[in-house]
């Protein structure tokens, strides 16, 4: 399917996003192991990519808002679109070159959001979808996997590092969700948990301390694919909460279950 106009305007965006990520993950096994360089050399390739992002969507569509990672909110003069970008979504893969991060692009039309972008500059997979329009692998139309028994069913999610709350809850959880699933995976970017839980590769997903820009792409992509997406209460304010589960109607609804048990709310 030909893409949109507005699809051509994030595509075009990511991609030339992406390439200066790309350039800069080829140098950083080169970079000396210390905290501060390599740290320093991520968020300059990290800058430098939100750089780009906001001149390409500005100069494509002058007005709109934006919610992004570095800059924060920026408000613009049409109150009824907004851009929500993360420019480097796994920031520590791209640090330890591993080649599982990504550029994340949704935009949101009167609070709702109407479509998403997940690009992956090392593999180069490009997953999309515009609302009512379904989701795509490159020119592929993508599906949630079928599976509707956990015990068949491959769950990610994302683990909390140091610095970070609910650790305690965390392991509860994996201790219920392993005894009951095919097992866990962990990509360690939550954009491309969901791209691959909207192309069948996942079956399930769940986390919870995110900021908004690291899901709204990817719950576009995954409404479009046909999975669901709540927050962990049950809700549609996952960009609020910052906590998410997503799959077909059946994984999700079975997740969801040990989830409670596990925090000992069901």
């Amino acid at each position: 399917m030909p893409a949109s106009a507005l699809m051509n305007v994030m595509l075009t965006a990511a991609r030339k996003a992406g390439r200066n990520l790309a350039r800069d993950f080829g140098e950083v096994e080169n970079l000396q192991v210390s905290l501060k360089g390599p740290a320093n050399f991520v968020t300059a390739a990290d800058i430098r990519a939100e750089e780009t992002l906001f001149a390409e969507l500005s100069r494509a569509r002058p007005g709109y808002g934006f919610l992004m990672e570095e800059r924060g909110a920026v408000e613009g003069p049409d109150k009824s679109h907004r851009w929500v970008v993360d420019p480097l979504d796994g920031t520590t893969n791209f640090l330890h070159g591993i080649p599982l991060f990504a550029i994340s692009i949704a935009l949101e039309r009167e609070g709702e959001l109407i479509a998403g972008v997940v690009y992956n500059p090392a593999s180069g997979e490009t997953f999309t979808a515009e609302k009512g329009q379904g989701a795509f692998l490159d020119d592929r139309r993508i599906r949630v996997a079928a599976r509707t028994r956990l015990e068949e069913c491959v769950i990610t999610t994302g683990i909390p590092h140091r610095g970070k709350p609910d650790h305690e809850l965390f392991l509860a959880e994996c201790a219920g969700v392993m005894q009951s699933t095919a097992g866990l995976r962990r990509t360690g970017a939550a954009a491309l948990d969901l791209a691959w839980l909207a192309a069948g590769r996942f079956d399930g997903y769940w986390e919870r301390n995110l900021s908004a820009w690291d899901l709204a792409a990817g719950i576009v992509i995954v409404r479009e694919a046909g999975g669901l997406v709540f927050d962990l209460e049950g809700g549609p304010k996952m960009l609020q909460t910052g906590s998410i589960i997503a799959g077909n109607e059946a994984v999700q609804h079975d997740l969801a279950r040990l989830l409670r048990a596990a925090a000992g709310t069901g």
